[in-house]
C-alpha cells in the first residue's frame, strides 16, 4: 500500500525587536547587525509577510513543519520569545522541528533566555542522544525525530563567529553521531531528511558565509546515504544534489520566510514536500508557494516531481 507524508520547509524569519534593544545588548557584534538592519535589512524583512506565511500554513496543514534556522536577527532574548509565539501559532512541538542558524548564535548568550525557549521544538524523540542530562545544544544535536516512515535528522551549525563573517560548522562530535544515526535509520528503511542551516554544497554562498567542515559532512553522506537535505541561510531558493552510494540525493534551499524581495528570486517562499513510499521505492513532489505583494498572500509558484531510486527493504 502506498503511504504519503507531507513536510513543509520554512527558514530565516529574521525576527527583530531592535526598538526594545538596550545599549548594553549592542556593545558587541550585535552593533554591526543593528546598523545593517537600520540601513538595509529592516526594509527587506517584513513581519506582515511572515504572518501571511503562517496563515497559509494553517490552511495547507502539512503533516510536519521544519524550520532551518535564523528565526531571530540578533539573537536577543526577546527575539527568541517572539519566535516561540510564531512556532506556537504553527502547531505543537511534536509537529514542528527547529534547528538554529548563525543569527540565533550571533553572540554567546544564556541558554535559558535564548535557545531554552525552543528546546521542546528541537529535542529528539529520545532526548540527549549523547548522554544523560544537560540542556545545551551540544547535548541536543544531532537530533532525531521519526514521523511515520520519515527520519528527521537535525544538525546545529550555529556558533558565534567574527565580525563580517557568518560561517558555520558541524563539529567532530556531531559528525560522529550523525554517521551512526544515518547508518541506523538507513538500516530501518526510513526516508532520511537532513536539516541544516548552512548549505552543504560548496559555492552556494560566499566564502565568508560557508560551512567550514562541509567536505567532511559530504563524505559522511556519501558513505551512509541520505534521501533529502534541506537548508536555509542563502535567502534564495536553490536546488542541488549530494553524491551517495545509493545515488544522488536532492538538496533544497528555501528563501527567507519574511522577505519582501529586492528581486522576485529573493521573495519569501516555502516548500511542501509530498513524500510517497511504495513497492518501487520513493517518490517526491515538491510544491513551492511564493509571497504575492498584490494579494498580500502566498500563492502557488511551481511543482516538481522526482523519483528517488533507493530500494525499499
Amino acid at each position: 500500500m502506498d503511504r504519503t507524508f507531507t513536510l513543509a520547509h520554512i527558514s530565516d524569519f529574521h525576527l527583530s525587536s531592535l526598538n526594545k534593544a538596550k545599549v548594553r545588548d549592542l556593545l558587541n557584534k550585535r552593533m554591526f547587525g543593528y546598523l545593517k538592519w537600520r540601513l538595509r535589512r529592516g526594509g527587506e524583512h517584513s513581519p506582515e509577510v511572515l504572518e501571511a506565511l503562517v496563515r497559509d500554513l494553517q490552511i495547507s496543514r502539512p503533516d510536519h513543519i521544519v524550520v532551518t534556522g535564523d528565526l531571530t536577527h540578533l539573537g536577543l532574548p526577546i527575539e527568541f520569545r517572539e519566535a516561540r509565539k510564531i512556532l506556537h501559532s504553527l502547531g505543537s512541538p511534536s509537529n514542528i522541528t527547529v534547528i538554529p542558524g548563525n543569527h540565533d548564535a550571533y553572540v554567546r548568550t544564556d541558554w535559558n533566555n535564548t535557545f531554552g525557549q525552543w528546546a521542546d521544538y528541537m529535542v529528539s524523540d529520545r532526548p540527549f542522544l549523547r548522554g544523560e542530562g544537560g540542556t545545551d545544544s551540544d547535548k541536543i544535536f544531532p537530533s532525531l525525530r521519526i514521523r511515520e516512515f520519515v527520519a528527521l535528522v537535525g544538525l546545529s551549525t550555529a556558533k558565534p563567529c567574527g565580525l563580517f563573517f557568518a560561517v558555520g560548522s558541524v563539529g567532530e562530535l556531531q559528525l560522529r553521531e550523525l554517521e551512526r544515526i544515518l547508518a541506523e535509520t538507513g538500516q530501518q528503511g526510513l526516508f532520511r531528511v537532513l536539516l541544516i542551516h548552512h548549505p552543504p554544497l560548496s559555492g552556494t554562498v560566499s566564502w565568508r558565509k560557508r560551512l567550514t567542515d562541509g567536505e567532511t559532512l559530504r563524505m559522511i553522506l556519501a558513505r551512509q546515504g541520505v534521501e533529502l537535505v534541506l537548508h536555509g541561510h542563502a535567502h534564495r531558493a536553490s536546488r542541488g544534489h549530494v553524491h551517495t552510494l545509493v545515488g544522488e540525493a536532492p538538496t533544497f534551499g528555501v528563501s527567507s520566510a519574511s522577505a519582501l524581495g529586492r528581486t522576485s528570486k529573493r521573495r519569501a517562499r516555502y516548500h511542501i514536500y509530498r513524500l510517497e513510499k511504495n513497492s518501487h521505492g520513493w517518490q517526491m513532489a515538491v510544491s513551492v508557494r511564493c509571497y504575492s505583494p498584490p494579494s498580500e498572500s502566498f500563492i502557488a509558484d511551481s511543482e516538481t516531481h522526482l523519483v528517488l531510486h533507493r530500494p525499499i527493504d
